[in-house]
């Protein structure tokens, strides 16, 4: 049996940061991780092999689509999928080596095995027992699916099977119209599989501003997905080669429709997860959805029992686990530990990638916020059309009409994931728009384009 300051039980975004944090706040420190790499969910079967992938389906695009109009001629490349599976497969080694190279750096010990926790204080792995002053539960999340449908990561799959199918597909679905469908379906379209996306709500990525939805849908139209809006569906049958998934418009529910496919993609979400734990036991109290009920300062009702990232509320997002992994490191150390949720950016890692941080204007204006709105539009900015990324994207920024705060932003264009923190930074330090618009940006630059939208914001922007 040892004994740690902080045993912390998962090695995803969250776990890992978490664990580096203690470590550096002194703490004696142990990460328990069942798999055989560190990373969890994000850098083994989530955000990390999809970039990879979305990036080498990207620069395909490119040379069929973009190379011979900037001169580039020559006969466009073949794909390769096992190669590029395994350019995924090293992408993943090199980021999970790191982070076993940061435990071993900052002197944390990885307890290798699937923890439970038969009583405050103490976590189990295996036969052993380990003694914790303070216990973090950052066991992350899962793929949801949904009633009628079977997941056997061959036909029907989640984004964990989508990532390594044994071919490319002729004919894929894709159930949910969220951002892990986009992203996957975005990198079978450009790989020639024609992709259907099949979605209950009627606009994409739920939540995120109208003009983000209506704009991205149309864009991921004109490179080849094809959309079914306001469909539920009903069931996925499937056999060892081929599925057909039944579903029912709203408009017309009585009425089933079948489409056919050789790979069934259900992306309808994920779902807290902290099977084995021994919660029930132990008395941890949960929230109606399953989570992991806590306080402000990520307490359990069980003293000395943290939770965070996926498995407690809010948005599921790897660096909302990481904001709040370092937090809780804080608070465990006796600091103040604290995560702005008004600030937590959201990004799509489309080509063109979509962003958007704070409250929506809808959202506003709904709760009587008088605001104002600054809109720019990439098509003129010089090096979006440059780059053949000008075309539909766009920069809005919300702000308080009275006082011109920034209140939150939307982007669709290049390198939007890279933008919006820029507005980040601004929201952080309770800017107003023309703070932003009276900082200089380098000439030419994708930025341009977001110093526009707060020029606009005020007296109009420069170049529309």
């Amino acid at each position: 049996m040892a004994s740690y300051d902080v045993i912390i039980i998962g090695a995803g975004p969250g776990g890992y940061v978490s664990a580096i944090r203690c470590a550096q706040l002194g703490l004696k420190t142990a990460i328990v991780e069942g798999r055989e790499t560190l990373g969890g969910t994000c850098l083994n079967v989530g955000c990390i092999p999809s970039k990879a992938l979305l990036h080498a389906t990207h620069m395909l695009h490119e040379a069929e689509h973009n190379f011979a109009d900037m001169g580039l001629k020559g006969k466009s490349p073949s794909v390769d999928w096992n190669q590029m599976k395994s350019y995924k497969e090293d992408v993943i080694g090199q980021n999970t080596g790191g982070i076993e190279f940061l435990m071993k750096k900052n002197k944390v010990d990885w307890i290798k095995g699937w923890a439970s926790i038969p009583a405050a204080g103490q976590v189990k792995v295996g036969d052993d027992t380990h003694e914790a002053k303070n216990i973090v539960i950052a066991s992350g999340s899962v793929p949801s699916s949904l009633p009628g449908v079977e997941i056997d990561e061959k036909i029907v799959v989640t984004s964990t099977g989508a990532l390594d199918l044994p071919k490319v597909p002729k004919k894929m679905v894709v159930i949910g119209a969220g951002v892990i469908g986009l992203e996957l379906g975005s990198v079978y379209a450009r790989l020639g599989s024609e992709v259907t996306v099949v979605e209950y709500l009627d606009a994409v990525c739920p939540g995120m501003d109208k003009d983000v939805q209506r704009g991205f849908k149309r864009i991921l139209e004109k490179q080849g997905l094809t959309f079914i809006m306001g469909a539920a569906v009903q069931g996925v049958d499937a056999t060892k080669t081929k599925a057909k998934v039944k579903y029912a418009l709203k408009k017309t529910p009585d009425t089933e429709e079948v489409i056919d496919a050789d790979v069934v993609l259900v992306a309808t979400g994920r779902k807290p997860y902290a099977e084995g734990l021994g919660l029930d036991a132990l008395g941890v109290k949960m929230t109606e959805r399953g989570q992991i009920a806590t306080d402000a300062q990520w307490r359990t009702n069980v003293p000395g029992v943290f939770a965070i990232g996926d498995v407690i509320e809010g948005p599921m997002l790897a660096h909302k686990a990481e904001d709040e992994g370092m937090a809780v490191a804080d608070v465990i150390a006796g600091k103040h530990g604290h995560v702005n949720y008004g600030v937590i950016p959201g990004v799509v890692y489309t080509t063109p990638e979509v962003a958007t941080v704070g409250a929506t204007e809808d959202a506003l204006k709904a709760e009587g916020r008088k605001v104002k709105v600054g809109k720019f539009n990439f098509m003129a900015n010089a090096r979006a059309k440059a780059v053949h990324q000008a075309e539909g994207g766009f920069v809005k920024i919300i702000t308080d009409k009275e006082t011109d705060r920034v209140l939150g932003a939307a982007i669709i264009g290049p390198g939007a994931g890279d933008l919006i923190h820029e507005i980040c930074v601004a929201m952080e330090f309770g800017a107003s728009a023309e703070d932003i618009a009276l900082t200089c940006h380098a000439h030419p630059t994708y930025s341009e384009a977001v110093r526009e939208a707060a020029l606009a914001c005020g007296n109009g922007a420069i170049h529309s």
